[in-house]
């Protein structure tokens, strides 16, 4: 039987709030505007290696993104001396950083649903009128 969670997931779970953490407290750059979250750490299994995925809240601006990301690339240095501080790892692992836009998909998705519904309600709503006046 397969283990549920391996060390590597365990590992990027804890990395994932750690580095929250971090951009939290102690980056200040202003590319990285007011809201960085931290969606989601993958870890290579040697543990050398970290895919961090990250949203900001900034309305889906596509230059803003692209400054953001460059700012944590240009931070990581400084990002995974202080995640060797925080956590006890033999190796602190590369971090490369990626932009999620699962959440803004979502939302946009979720608006979709909203409106088709709003439009069939309205629909029904012209369709009971309808059968009131004949």
């Amino acid at each position: 039987m397969a283990k549920e969670f391996g060390r590597p997931q365990r590992v990027g779970q804890e990395m994932q709030k750690e580095i929250a953490l971090i951009l939290q407290r102690e980056i200040k750059d202003p590319r990285l505007g007011l809201m960085t979250t931290v969606s989601g750490v993958e870890m290579s299994r040697d543990l050398a290696y970290a895919k961090v995925y990250v949203t900001f809240l900034n309305d889906g601006d596509e230059e803003a993104i692209k400054e953001g990301l460059k700012a944590l690339r240009d931070a990581s240095g400084y990002i995974r001396t202080l995640l060797g501080k925080a956590m006890r790892l033999r190796i602190v692992p590369e971090l490369t950083f990626f932009y999620d836009n699962s959440l803004v998909e979502g939302m946009r998705m979720s608006s979709l649903v909203s409106s088709v519904v709003k439009k069939d309600e309205e629909r029904r709503a012209e369709t009971k009128d309808d059968d009131r006046e004949d």
